[in-house]
This record gives C-alpha cells, structure tokens and sequence, in this order.
C-alpha cells in the first residue's frame, strides 16, 4: 500500500489555504508546485549525511529532483557542511537548509522522511540502524557493510521499522547489463560459474599525528574507530585503496575488496541470480604464490575470485538450457536514485534492498576471512557463523569505542 506522506504537512497546507484568502502572499508559488515540481505536500524531505566525494554527488542527485525537498547537511567537517547547505540554499533561493555536525540531531527532526548516507564505512551500520530507529528511510552507499556481523542487524532494522532502505551501487545494473543480460536470457545456458577480480584488502594505518584542523570534529569522525590521531591522509576521501585514504585502511574500510568488491560482486550475483543466497564455503588457493578463491552456494553455482587467467565477471555456461527471465529494473525515474524515491512513495523493495547489498558485500567479507586466516571456510547461513570454527568466528565483527555500540 503506498505510504500516505506526513499529515502534519497536509494539515499545513489546508491551513495556510485558508490564511491565503485573506492574504494570497502566504503560501509561494514554490509551495504550491507547478507542472515540473509537485506540491511541498506531495515532496519527500531529505537530508544528507556525510557529505564527501560520493556524498555530495548522491546530494545533487537527490536535490536536482522536484519530488524531493532538501532540507538539512550533515559532516563533521564545518566547511563541506556549510558549502553543502550554501548550494541547497542557493537552489531553492531561500536560507532554510540547516548543517549539522552531528547525525543524531539531523535524524531527530520529524520532518525528515529520508537520508542518504555517504560516510566512510565504519559508520555504515550504526547511522543506517539510527536512521530506520528514527522513521526514516535510507539510502546507504556502498559498500553497506564493514562487517559480517553488521549485515543481518541493518537488515533486522529495516524490516523491525518498516524502513525502504537501499544500497548504492549503480553499478550492478548499469555498468554490467551486458553479462546481466546474457544470464538472464538463457543465452549461454546454466550458468555453471562466474569470476570477480578485485582488491586489494586493508591494511593497518601508522601514519604520524598532525595538528588537528579547527574545522574538524576528529573524535565524532573516528566514532567506533579505534582512537588514532589526526593524520590528513588517514581521512581523505580520495578513491584510492592503496594507502592514504580512509578507504585504504583496516580500522575504517575492507579495502578494494568491499569498495569496488561491493560493485563487482553486486554485479556478479546479480548476473547469476544469487542476490537472495549466501555461499555456504569458501574454497581458498594458494597456486605459487597466486591466491585465489572459489565460493560455493548451494544451489552448486561458482562465484570464484582473482582465478588466474579468468576476466572480471568472466561467466563460464553449459550446454544445458535455462529459461529466459525478465531483468529487474530500476522503477520510477533517474536511475538509483529514483528507484529510491519511488519507493519511498510505494514502500516497494527498491532495487537495492539492503538484503541483497548485504548478501553481495558478505561474498567480500567472508573473502577477507579466507583470506587472512590462508585456509577454507565453511558458513551456515542460518546461523551467520562460520562452521565449529571459533578463529574464524573471531572475524565476524570489529571492536567499536564506546558509546557507539550495536
């Protein structure tokens, strides 16, 4: 049933409509809508969270949408919040956007019916969790997890509060159709395997402690982070993964291996058609000093990683024939992100429903696990536990600071 927008705007609007009569200046044409721009009643009201490189793409994205309002900024670094709330300002010719530093204050507002979410990684879960906890909606970019543990609790919340929440990797559809749609169209048969190659893996961080910016919030910026001193690279939000970038870093991020990870074995399952399932092991290979992988799922296909001699989603077929089906497609209008919106209105799961960004991350979590202990690994999905493996078991989560507890 789709979700009847907040009331409180609706009784607004009726109220105001009254007041017009006696004095028409009270409710502004913007207010009203036009034929390109529903009325403020009928706008889903968004806010920012972390407002970076991919944060402030997913932020034009969303305020470039007449069905949306933007109403509020939010990053622990003053000048990227307040830059980000000049430009909402500046689009809708008013001062209305509100920055803040902390999420928890963004996410109190009962105005708000949705956030996007572009932190580094390690901050993923909880805001997701607060967020849904909240009434809100969420769109979370990728990769939606740090850790293995943290996957089936963002997925509970989701469920527990009724919340639309998506994943953002754009990728999967649109980067990969081609692989995607010979899958689906039986093309080449049953899909016997697929390979994904990715990394590289975390690393630990010792770079030296700087002088702290004046602008920074540093101890809300490492939040569940071990404490580590202040180092520029150690939060730079440069795309790299090879060393001085948060991404590049064990405390914070899982690596190439989650980061573009979560895009290619997105693209991967998706292709397949595994998105609802998880490997139940995970074969490693050390072949000469070459490491590779080989996931097994229980419907007996291969998602492999780094095989020598195999291309990323290289899908190996067969000669036995599989039955054409419909590609899922994004719904609504603008890609990802109107898939998002629309299903805000809808409550439909949108494309990315984070079951299935949990169950692609998972496959580059339980990599990691292979990976460090140099050994197979056998996972029970009923339980979200590696098999009498208490080592393993050990990796499902990272220690967090307090108060930022799960």
């Amino acid at each position: 049933m789709p979700r009847k927008l907040d009331s409180s705007r609706r009784d607004f609007l009726k109220t105001a409509g009254v007041a017009a009569a006696a004095a028409p200046y009270v409710i502004t044409s913007s207010a009203l809508g036009d034929d390109q721009r529903p009325p403020a009643s009928d706008r889903i009201v968004m806010g920012g969270i972390g407002i970076g490189n991919m944060g402030r793409g997913d932020q034009n994205n969303f305020l470039n949408r007449g069905d949306v309002q933007y109403v509020a900024t939010c990053d622990v670094r003053k000048g990227v919040r307040e830059k980000a709330k000049e430009k909402v300002d500046g689009k809708y010719s008013n001062k209305d956007c509100t920055a803040y530093n902390d999420f928890r204050e963004l996410l109190a507002r009962d105005d708000i019916d949705a956030v996007h979410v572009a932190t580094p990684d390690h901050w993923h879960a909880i805001m997701v969790i607060e967020a849904c906890r909240a009434g809100k909606d969420v769109y979370c970019q990728k990769p939606e997890t740090r850790t293995l543990r943290e996957g089936p609790l963002m997925i509970e919340a989701a469920r527990r509060y009724g919340r639309v929440v998506s994943g953002g990797s754009q990728r999967v559809l649109q980067d990969y159709r081609g692989v995607v749609n010979k899958c689906w169209s039986g093309e080449i048969g049953k899909i016997k395997s697929i390979n994904v190659n990715v990394g590289p893996l975390s690393q630990a961080c010792n770079l030296p402690s700087e002088d702290t910016p004046q602008d920074i919030d540093w101890d809300l910026w490492l939040g569940p982070a071990p404490w580590a001193p202040y180092n520029s690279k150690r939060c730079s939000g440069s795309f790299s993964t090879s060393g001085n970038s948060w991404r590049s870093y064990i405390d914070y991020s899982g690596g190439g291996m989650t980061d573009w990870g979560a895009h290619h074995f997105g693209g991967a399952t998706f292709a397949v058609d595994v998105r609802d399932l998880q490997p139940e092991e995970v074969v490693y290979h050390n072949e000469g000093g070459k490491r590779h992988l080989e996931y097994r799922y229980p419907n007996g296909l291969l998602l492999t990683h780094n095989k020598p001699g195999k291309g990323n989603l290289a899908v190996e077929g067969s000669d036995e024939s599989k039955e054409a089906k419909p590609v899922p497609v994004y719904k609504g209008t603008g890609g990802i992100y109107g898939d998002f919106i629309d299903c805000v209105k809808t409550r439909e799961k949108p494309f990315r429903d984070i079951e299935y960004a949990v169950n692609s991350v998972m496959v580059s979590h339980l990599g990691i696990a292979a990976y460090t202990l140099e050994r197979s690994l056998k996972w029970d999905v009923a339980k979200q536990e590696f098999v009498n493996d208490e080592e393993a078991n050990r990796l499902l989560d990272r220690a967090r600071r307090e108060p930022w507890q799960l």
